[in-house]
């Protein structure tokens, strides 16, 4: 039985001198990189990984949307005059604005037509089968917290300079496949990318289930199948991760760690950040809430994450021109992202962008100022991500 897989092939343009199983890339050439989509039979994948040019091989496997915890129309008093995240990362009283920086947001896609995306060259590609719109407004409250410019007088946006961003929508009605994210990211490198945003995961029991109930797998061999598609996926993140951080275009990969913990209901109910998230390579994002004067890790936000930033009762752009509120990790990705932003426009400006610094900046530069005491450093990784300052 043929099945989909993702081939992930470079070539060192001219050179064979590409990583091969666990080894790295031996250089920082340039890589020519392709994505593939094969239908291959399980006895196959042998003969095709032993290409020279394949670096890493996994079946495609469904992605679904970090689906916020809640979702509401903001009121006044959530509103004000500058969303609290903003505030937070310190993006009000930064010199940067991400001006000349361009951001992809890989999601539901985007209203196009919202004030907070007014003078924005929006360069939208749909990976769906699904209209080109944004029908559910996950995306579009995604990408008014990374470059929204102020909506009735409130600030939602932290890099609200950018004048480019790259839309790609890779989730539609019902989902994604890690085929269409690995072929969006490439699009989005290949159109200049400084920084990629990703509030998505990988849907694990979605995969065995459909092994399951429409392969005819017994449960046991569902499970061992889906987990080596896991393990496969996790790889074929890390593998593409480090072909993009070789290309001479700096690029840095956000992504949302995830929703499925329940420490309000049991301290113990803590899950490990989720795919593509977890992948080496990829900034991995946790969420955090106001409490009181200061912010603590959110119950449902997974650990094991890089940094975290605010996600809980974010304000930014609703569908049809209002502002609403939303929580989840989805909700602090895009502040990594716009501050991502920040950084590398601070960067340009010394003439030493790359991702390597670009993510030194991210992740070195945050704290754990702010945060409640107590807090496990395992929730929230370095800290709260911080824009530049003066």
């Amino acid at each position: 039985m043929k099945t989909r897989h993702i081939v992930l092939r470079a070539d060192r343009l001219g050179s064979r001198n590409v990583f091969n199983g666990p080894a790295m890339l031996e250089s920082a050439a340039p890589a020519a990189l392709s994505v593939q989509i094969e239908e291959l039979d399980r006895r196959d994948i042998a003969t095709v990984t032993r290409d020279a040019d394949v670096v890493a091989l996994a079946p495609a496997m469904p992605i679904r949307l970090i689906a916020p915890t809640d979702d509401h129309a903001a009121t006044p008093a959530e509103a004000g005059d500058l969303a609290w995240g903003v505030h937070a990362v310190k993006a009000d009283s930064s010199p940067r604005n991400g001006q000349g920086i361009v951001v992809a947001v890989l999601d539901t896609g985007i209203d196009a037509g919202h004030p907070a995306f007014q003078g924005v060259e929006l360069l939208r590609r749909n990976f769906t089968p699904d209209s080109d719109d944004d029908t559910h407004g996950h995306g579009t409250h995604c990408a008014g917290t990374i470059f929204g410019r102020a909506v009735s007088g409130t600030r939602i946006g932290v890099a609200p300079g950018v004048q480019k961003a790259l839309i790609g929508k890779v989730l539609g009605n019902d989902g994604g496949s890690s085929e269409q994210i690995v072929t969006a990211i490439q699009w989005a490198c290949d159109n200049g990318a400084h920084v990629i945003s990703m509030s998505l995961g990988m849907d694990f029991p979605g995969y065995a289930r459909f092994l399951r109930e429409q392969e005819g797998f017994p449960e046991e061999l569902a499970i061992s199948r889906a987990l080596e598609g896991y393990r496969a996926n996790v790889l074929l993140f890390e593998r593409l991760a480090t072909l993009i951080r070789a290309r001479s275009n700096p690029t840095v990969i956000v992504a949302a760690a995830g929703n499925e913990s329940r420490r309000d209901t049991d301290p113990r109910f803590e899950l490990g950040v989720s795919p593509p998230a977890v992948s080496e390579g990829i900034i991995s994002v946790a969420a955090v809430g106001r409490r009181g004067g200061l912010m603590a890790v959110a119950g449902f936000s997974n650990t094991g994450a890089n940094v975290c930033a605010p996600g809980v009762d974010v304000v930014s752009a609703g569908l049809r021109g209002g502002l609403r509120t939303m929580s989840g990790t989805s909700m602090a990705t895009p502040h990594v992202a716009g501050v991502a932003a920040l950084w590398a426009q601070q960067l340009r400006s010394l003439g030493i962008l790359s991702a390597l610094n670009l993510t030194a900046k991210i992740v070195g530069g945050a704290t754990f100022q702010g945060l409640a005491g107590g807090i496990d450093p395992f929730d929230v990784g370095a800290g709260l991500v911080l824009a530049p300052q003066p």
